[in-house]
Parts: structure tokens; sequence; C-alpha cells
């Protein structure tokens, strides 16, 4: 499911947007009105009201002036008036800050439920031909099955969640291996190249010096 991320303040976009990535959302940010209105086409919009550049209602009756795409505000602004507004002005949701995230997930589900939206596949993520299953533990190139051992498939599928992002070697470390054990990042190194050769292209997984990895995106 394609997420539009609609928030100014970094501190709060950033986590967000990894997290919804790992769900499996392919997550948009922007933090203008402008980048709103002016964004492709999403499944989902999780909306602020206070944007820089215009008042977030004023983007929700746009947005909804033109499609019926889900729309989710996210605000700090928690009077009962508030909600009512956004309600009326064409939200599907109304969430208020601060939130959890469990929180979130289930009023998205409930929210594509309602509208019809096909909710993410969080077992199967996809970069081009390549396909990590996470349920199942597999791991496909154009339809051939790839042999990994279990490190290298937790390597790969947390490359995957977020093809064409970097992920740095720390939160690669935190998300593959226990963090706590103080393992070398030479660790990462050693299983990036087996992943390569096995992918059958070095290309799959570029380096990013002095920062981490990324997949590429197709």
């Amino acid at each position: 499911m394609r997420v539009l991320l609609v928030e100014d303040e970094v501190a709060i976009a950033e986590p967000l947007a990894d997290a919804l990535a790992r769900e499996g959302f392919d997550v948009t940010w922007v933090a203008t009105a402008a980048g709103a209105l002016a964004a492709a086409e999403h499944d989902l919009v999780l909306l602020d009201l206070r944007l820089p550049d215009r008042d977030g209602y004023e983007v929700c009756r746009e947005l909804r002036g033109r499609s019926s795409v889900p729309i989710i505000v996210i605000s700090a602004r928690g009077e009962e008036v508030d909600r009512v507004v956004g309600l009326e002005l064409g939200a599907d949701d109304y969430l208020v800050k601060p939130f959890g995230f469990r929180e979130l997930l289930a009023r998205i589900n409930a929210v594509t439920r309602r509208t019809g939206v096909r909710e993410p596949d969080a077992t199967a993520l996809r970069a081009g031909p390549l396909t990590v299953d996470v349920e199942a533990r597999r791991v496909t190139l154009a339809g051939q099955d790839i042999e990994l051992t279990a490190k290298e498939f937790d390597l790969l599928a947390a490359l995957a969640a977020r093809p064409g992002a970097v992920v740095s070697r720390q939160r690669l470390l935190d998300d593959v291996w226990d963090a706590r054990h103080n393992l070398a990042t030479k660790t990462i190194d050693v299983h990036v190249a087996a992943l390569r050769r096995k992918l059958g292209d070095p290309g799959w997984i570029q380096t990013v010096r002095g920062v981490g990895f990324r997949l590429r995106g197709t």
C-alpha cells in the first residue's frame, strides 16, 4: 500500500516513515501542503494539520474534493471541535498526537477495510524480480529460489523492507543481530558479500560509504 505522509516535523516523520516501511508500506514523505497536493495518487494519506505553508484543513478539503483516497488526520489539535471539523471536511479518521504506533496501524486497518483499499502483504517484500517472503522465509529471484543462511535472510529482509533507501549499519546491527553483543560492523560486510554472490549481481546491494547499504529498487 502506498502511503503519503504529510508531516513537517522531522523528528516525527522519519521514525514514523521507517516504522511503516518495516510493516510493508511504501511511504512517501512530504513536509508541506504544496508537496501533498502535488504528490501522485496514493492509497492512503496521513495528514498533519500544522503545515508551514497552508493549513492542513485546506489540504484535506482539496484532497477530498478531487479524490476518494482515505485520509487519516494526525494532529496535536485534540479538541472536539478540531476533530469534528476534520471529519466534516472529509477525513476518514482523526488521531491525536502523541499516539502509539500500534494504534495507528489499527486505525489504518479499520479505514482500509471500510474503504475497500487492499492492506499491505507484510509477508512479501519485493524489489523488481526479487521477492522476499518473510513468513515462508523464502527468497526468489526471477522465479528461481535462492538458498540463504538464517542471518543472510534476515539481512536481506531488512534491506528489502525499504528497497532503494539507505539502511545504516547500526540499524542493521540492531535489526538483524543483537547489538548488545557489540559485534564488529565487519560482520555485516561478510554477510553482504555472501548475499551479493548468491544473488549473482553485486549491484543488488549497494554500499553507501560511511552510512550503510541499500537494496536496488528495481
